[in-house]
């Protein structure tokens, strides 16, 4: 099976701009403190607050799936908007020397940090939702690394996908209880005590899958192949 490279991607992007963000915020108060040419940097690195505007209305033209962005476009775009915005006000009230936030402003930052955090978690379900689908194809396209199965059960499945095949088992005596055996699926997955067998010819598009109780009333055997 094919192992997930970044499985926590989101969660380090967060993280990354969080420290880029505190990074300049301390960068910034240093700079101003050097006197009269530091605030005129901190005034011009203020101006980037232009970048959110494009941002912006990307993010809204993705949202009314105007433009397509995918689904983590969207609330990356309008997050990241956002961001830009709320660091351009905290060094606007900085470079006054007034402490952050003002007075009639505190709710602002708490609503902001909210909406950027709903925006990471809505990014996060694009990215799982991406990496999911992605790695569905790529076993629909590897099946052979699944393991193959010879299926004999008490009961007849009546399976009627391409490439498996059913025979009937001889009668064997009183203690024989298995009649039926399968052949042409793979072993998917086993949680819970249950198998999940996908057929050996199975493409994306049939999505056939069946769970098994792992009990006395199912018997496997596995076979390369």
């Amino acid at each position: 099976m094919r192992s997930s490279p970044a499985p926590y991607l989101p969660a380090g992007v967060l993280l990354c701009v969080g420290l880029l963000a505190a990074g300049g915020y301390h960068w910034a108060t240093r700079t101003m403190r050097s006197g009269a040419d530091g605030r005129r940097i901190v005034h011009r690195a203020r101006r980037t607050v232009v970048v959110a505007v494009p941002l912006l209305v990307l993010g809204f033209l993705a949202g009314f799936e105007v433009i397509g962005a995918g689904p983590m476009g969207t609330p990356l775009l309008l997050g990241g908007a956002l961001l830009v915005v709320v660091l351009a006000r905290l060094l606007a009230v900085r470079e006054g020397g007034a402490p952050y936030p003002l007075t009639g402003e505190r709710a602002a930052p708490g609503i902001s940090v909210a909406l950027i955090v709903l925006c990471s978690f809505r990014a996060a379900g694009g990215f799982a939702h991406q990496k999911g689908t992605a790695d569905a194809r790529w076993l629909a396209d590897n099946l052979a690394l699944c393991p193959a199965v010879v299926l004999d059960t008490t009961e007849r499945l009546y399976l009627q996908w391409p490439g498996v095949e059913e025979w009937t088992l001889p009668d064997a005596g009183a203690g024989q209880c298995f009649r039926y055996r399968y052949r042409g699926v793979r072993l998917l997955a086993q949680a819970d005590n249950r198998m999940f067998l996908i057929p050996r010819d199975g493409t994306w598009e049939d999505g056939n899958v069946l769970i098994l109780p792992v009990d006395a009333s199912v018997r496997i055997a596995f076979h390369p192949g």
